[in-house]
């Protein structure tokens, strides 16, 4: 099974290209803090390229930008080719399935020029804490 599920902010404005064959895809980057510390308690964070296709690459070309919060459900995939220079190279990326804006309208800049995002439906209850006598574990 190959399964990724990140949250995290992109590190700068989404690529949006289009292949030879007409097929929109965009690239971004997105920054993953881990849950834990290092021994010294510092979070370190991790930095995942992130490459979508067709409609979604639009959509997140017209409403992502540096900073924005994404949530991305995809696999990872290994590839390698030649640079220029002759010497093979290898990248990994994450190949979304899925890219649900996190962000909210009030987190977008004032003045901004961009369109609105789609408003999400289906919204999570709120949750409520628990304590840790009350777990079943």
């Amino acid at each position: 099974m190959n399964r990724v599920f990140l949250i995290g902010n992109l590190t700068k404005d989404p690529e949006v290209s289009t292949t030879s064959g007409g097929i929109n895809n965009c690239r971004f980057s997105v920054a993953v803090t881990r849950r834990f510390g290092g021994q010294n308690g510092n979070k370190e964070t991790d930095f995942f390229t992130v490459v979508c296709w067709r409609g979604q690459a639009e959509n997140c070309g017209r409403y992502l930008r540096k900073g924005s919060k994404v949530g991305v459900v995809g696999s990872i995939q290994n590839r390698s080719y030649e640079g220029s220079d002759g010497v093979r190279r290898y990248s990994t990326e994450i190949v979304a399935d899925e890219v649900q804006f996190l962000s909210s309208r009030n987190d977008r800049e004032e003045g901004s020029d961009l369109p609105e995002a789609p408003a999400r439906s289906n919204r999570a209850p709120e949750l409520k804490p628990i304590e840790d006598d009350e777990l079943p574990f």
